[in-house]
């Protein structure tokens, strides 16, 4: 009888085994953040399969986590980014998408008077989140800080 190999978990897999470990130790992301040692909203999304971490940003993490040694490797492949991976039934990605739909023209047209023809950077690109405190109930501040961009002319 030969021995039964599986096969390694994929980035996808990765990032449901960081969610349910997560979930397990009740560590917070400005926690995982502080181990990897980068800003919360990068740690946030690399280890839900959207950057590469290194073999030493992974090996902290899944300390962390308690993850398997597979899913620490898998958290170093090249991520897997766009539609695929983004529920985009989940209740808040769905309100982030209606704005984009609503606002989307707005502030291409915004972007383009300000900056001229081009793009907002999504690889040159920070994030932040705070919440803001209001007696009719608390906000939610984005803050997209992309380099701009512009469609070179030759």
């Amino acid at each position: 009888m030969g021995v039964t190999q599986t096969e390694p978990p994929t980035r996808t897999q990765a990032a449901a085994a960081v969610l349910a470990a997560k979930r397990a130790t009740g560590l917070r992301w400005d926690q995982l953040a502080e181990v990897v040692g980068q800003s919360t909203v990068w740690t946030t999304s690399a280890l839900l399969g959207q950057q590469t971490l290194t073999a030493d940003q992974a090996a902290a993490a899944g300390s962390a986590l308690d993850l398997d040694e597979g899913v620490v490797a898998a958290l170093t492949l090249p991520p897997v980014r766009g539609a695929a991976v983004v529920d985009t039934s989940d209740p808040l990605v769905y309100r982030l998408t209606e704005m984009v739909q609503v606002y989307g023209a707005t502030i291409s047209e915004l972007v383009r008077e300000e900056f001229g023809d081009g793009i907002v950077s999504a690889i040159d690109f920070e994030m932040g989140l705070e919440r803001i405190a209001d007696p009719k109930g608390d906000r939610v501040q984005i803050l997209i800080n992309g380099k701009f961009l512009p469609y070179r002319i030759w």
